[in-house]
């Protein structure tokens, strides 16, 4: 055994002492800086933050703003039901975490527990619809058609019920005027989203965690409008939660009424007629792909000629925007989402695009006469023209002999303007272009408003495309690896056209122009920008913004803040290309392509301008154009799949017009049955009380239409175009 030193014992345990002293000294030191810098340093800044703590929100929504029609007619307004909301915050304290008051509930309300359970979950990246996208901490509806039984059972047995509460509330309602659905031009609401809260934080509209906010069209648009601000009080409360006395509150201010040039009758009018085309289109027969029509989708746009503003907007397939409120149900989502419905929730008057076809021809026509062809020509309408070892046929390869570009668009020659187009490319250099290249048929078409946005006051509208020389090197260089990877010289058609486009897609080739030319090819257009360009020709050359909005009127009616018409530009022509074009656009109606759905029309009373189209689209059938004016409105229409203009799309088109101004099938004007014979111009008149003075409604489908003989048109017999 080895005897240690006391002397060194005693050492080592002094130098143990030693460092136990340093650590507790330096513990005590980091202990004690932690407390100055919390204390001292950020004490007034966690107090003020401890004592925000002591002060609880109770927030009241602002009554959101109403969409009128022209007239007054509520196309979006409030109604007062039953609402049964659930607090996540005071289930997730019980035991279970609230799964046996949701199924109480479930029982009281007569659904399931499943469906009660999905309305309180949290939406995030893996979890599907129904769930709750807005804040946790503010209460989540699980209905808005509670019934008086059903919200006196829950409020009696509140120990059974902890978090759930039933009261009345003023909810979202979408009318349906006189069975106008108006579904994409009014959008819908859902809970904002704390993202949305974060990014508005320091604007002049920030979001409180109740607000509903606008998903589409003008509830979107115009959302800062109609929202108004939610009224908040504020309570002092012990750190039990209970009440001991108000720190302030800040008044509810309703939102302002928006107004819109949409006639409601109209509306209806035009979603009607829309949908029976549909249905009528699908019961032809396709000669060329020896199946019906599909007619799967649709839009028409109704315009005042002189302004720009809508009067009806309709979207098809379309859907009840009435689905959303309360929250939506996952078999309705699925419905509005999924690709077996066709996605209704799309706008195809401004977000349907699509090769216009012959409705286009006044572009060419306009660049022609603009690089100094004459307008009387003569030009050759044979039945085909060739390029190289490519034929280039005439619609049904009818030949007219030589006419002048106004017969041209009245019967819709084809090979006129493949001549124009052909020529003017080698004019500007052909496969060696020019390095200042004229290209009238491209340049004219920017100039008529093509290929941009017309402005229109709803969201995500497209541009459409004008494919001239620097769209087509954009998409040779986006697109290029692609096309060359899955190109093949001998393959199938597809991949020929691919090969093509490896090599030399970005060149602007004499077929790319002589397909432009009769606005097929890459070209593409919406049916929004097409009626403000017939509206332009109508009105004597003015381009303008379309617009919906027509006024926000405040609450009490006091304050009026009109949204006037704007114009970007006028056309690029002359009056005298402009009347000739017009005498032209005149006797498609009269003597050209239409001039069968128009037998009988009062041309003398009311001068109708028409334009028939059917445009190709290759591996689809063909798309139904029917673009139209009058000294007061534009109306153009347009059916996917639908077959030819004259044949779907223009007798829907006159009925409109027969509702707009009265014709009855002889061609005999009863202004008593006309809907609006000339522009609403006039406010409606908002009491101080906030009542709206407007005219009821009724509700009824349009009668069925009818030739003036009496017969119901087919839609296909008669002349194709």
């Amino acid at each position: 055994m080895t005897n240690i030193p006391e002397t060194g014992r005693t050492s080592r345990v002094q130098i143990r002492l030693v460092v136990i002293q340093v650590l507790v000294l330096s513990l005590l030191g980091t202990l004690g800086g932690r407390l100055w810098h919390l204390q001292i340093r950020e004490g007034d800044a966690h107090a003020e933050e401890a004592s925000g703590n002591l002060v609880q929100q109770v927030v009241q929504p602002a009554v959101r703003g109403s969409i009128l029609d022209a007239r007054g007619v509520p196309l979006a307004d409030n109604e007062t039901r039953l609402v049964v909301s659930a607090s996540r915050t005071d289930l997730l304290k019980t035991r279970d975490g609230g799964k046996a008051v949701l199924t109480r509930l479930a029982d009281v309300l007569g659904m399931t527990p499943e469906e009660v359970r999905k309305k309180v979950r949290l939406c995030d990246a893996r979890t599907p619809q129904p769930c709750w996208n807005g804040s946790p901490y503010q209460s989540i509806p699980i209905t808005d058609e509670a019934t008086a039984k059903q919200a006196l059972q829950i409020r009696e047995r509140a120990e059974d019920f902890p978090g759930i509460t039933a009261e009345p509330q003023a909810v979202r309602r979408y009318p349906n005027p006189g069975e106008a659905n108006s579904a994409q031009v009014l959008g819908y609401l859902s809970p904002v989203t704390d993202a949305e809260i974060q990014r508005a934080e320091g604007s002049d509209s920030p979001y409180l965690r109740s607000d509903q906010v606008g998903r589409s069209g003008l509830e979107r648009q115009y959302d800062k409008q109609l929202r108004g601000k939610a009224g908040v009080t504020r309570y002092e409360v012990d750190n039990l939660g209970r009440v001991i006395g108000q720190a302030g509150s800040d008044a509810a201010e309703a939102g302002s009424h928006l107004v819109t040039s949409i006639d409601a009758r109209v509306q209806r009018v035009a979603e009607y007629e829309l949908n029976e085309a549909m249905k009528a289109a699908r019961k032809e027969w396709d000669r060329n792909t020896g199946e019906r029509y599909k007619a799967d989708s649709g839009a028409v746009v109704v315009m005042e000629a002189r302004t720009g503003r809508v009067v009806a907007m309709a979207s098809n397939p379309t859907y009840d925007p009435n689905a959303w409120v309360g929250g939506i149900s996952a078999k309705d989502y699925a419905d509005l989402t999924g690709k077996a419905s066709n996605y209704p929730l799309l706008n195809r008057a401004v977000q349907g695009q699509s090769a216009p076809g012959s409705i286009f021809k006044v572009v060419p026509t306009t660049a022609a006469v603009n690089a100094g062809h004459p307008f009387d020509g003569p030009y050759q309408c044979s039945s085909s023209y060739s390029i190289g070892n490519q034929v280039f046929t005439n619609f049904e390869s009818e030949d007219h002999g030589p006419i002048g570009l106004g017969r041209a668009l009245e019967v819709s020659c084809d090979t006129v303007f493949y001549r124009l187009a052909h020529e003017e490319w080698k004019r500007d250099g052909g496969n060696k272009p020019k390095k200042n290249a004229e290209d009238w048929f491209y340049k004219t078409a920017h100039q008529f408003g093509l290929g941009a946005k017309t402005g229109i006051d709803l969201p995500d509208e497209v541009t459409g495309r004008i494919p001239d020389r620097q769209w087509k090197q954009d998409h040779w260089e986006a697109n290029k690896d692609a096309w060359c990877k899955s190109g093949k010289k001998d393959g199938s058609y597809v991949e020929r056209i691919a090969y093509e486009n490896c090599l030399e897609g970005n060149r602007l080739r004499a077929g790319d122009s002589v397909n432009y030319s009769i606005g097929q090819g890459d070209t593409l257009v919406t049916p929004v920008q097409m009626a403000t360009v017939y509206a332009a020709l109508s009105n004597g050359g003015t381009l303008h913004r379309p617009t919906v909005g027509k006024a926000v009127v405040s609450p009490d009616g006091r304050t009026v803040q009109e949204i006037e018409p704007e114009s970007h530009g006028r056309l690029p022509m002359t009056k005298q290309t402009r009347d000739a074009i017009d005498d032209a656009l005149a006797g498609v109606v009269t003597r050209g392509s239409a001039d069968w759905r128009f037998v009988g029309w009062p041309q003398d009373r009311i001068p109708l301008r028409a334009k028939t189209s059917t445009a190709e689209v290759h591996g689809k059938q063909t798309t139904s154009w029917f673009a139209t004016y009058t000294g007061d409105y534009s109306v153009v229409m347009t059916i996917s799949q639908g077959g030819t203009g004259s044949g779907a799309s223009a007798p829907a088109v006159r009925a409109i017009y027969n509702a707009l101004y009265g014709v009855r099938k002889d061609g005999s004007i009863d202004e008593s049955r006309a809907l609006l014979p000339t522009p609403q111009t006039s406010l409606p008149e908002v009491r101080t009380d906030g009542t709206i003075a407007a005219p009821q409604t009724e509700r009824h489908a349009p009668p069925k239409r009818r030739s003036p003989t009496g017969e119901v048109p087919s839609a296909t017999t008669g002349r194709r175009d």
